[in-house]
């Protein structure tokens, strides 16, 4: 792929990235065992590995590709919006954990969740403030 790597595809990797939390996490978190799982497992791992060698070559070739300021200004003011969203959302996992409404894993799942649901807000609202064609 040789064309340019722009800064709403890098924004919108994360979410690959963060999906591939949420079953890495099941993949850790879960108390049974099907035989099916297996080639789920080996399916994750498969894609993993060739997703992150794929994107390794395009964010070498974004990083040597004129920066685009505006982009990153933007980026900046969502990260902002976000890192109190996920506060708030870590206190209120932190609070039903302390009183005993989930468990642990729950509290897991509550959070991987919360950061899949936040990747994708973060590409929604990139998309929204970020008016350049691409």
């Amino acid at each position: 792929m040789k064309s340019k790597a722009t800064a709403k595809e890098m924004v919108g990797t994360k979410i690959v990235y963060a999906m591939l939390l949420v079953c890495y996490y099941w993949m850790w978190a879960r108390r049974d065992w099907h035989n099916y799982y297996e080639p789920i497992q080996n399916a994750i791992f498969m894609f993993s590995f060739l997703y992150l060698l794929f994107q390794s070559s395009r964010f070498n070739q974004y990083r040597k590709e004129e920066k685009d300021w505006e982009a990153i200004q933007i980026l900046r003011r969502i990260d902002a919006i976000g890192l109190k969203i996920m506060v708030a959302a870590a206190i209120a996992i932190a609070f039903a954990s302390a009183v005993t409404f989930i468990d642990g894993i729950a509290a897991g799942y509550a959070l991987v969740g919360t950061i899949f649901a936040f990747t994708i807000l973060r590409f929604i609202l990139f998309c929204a403030m970020y008016k350049k064609e691409i």
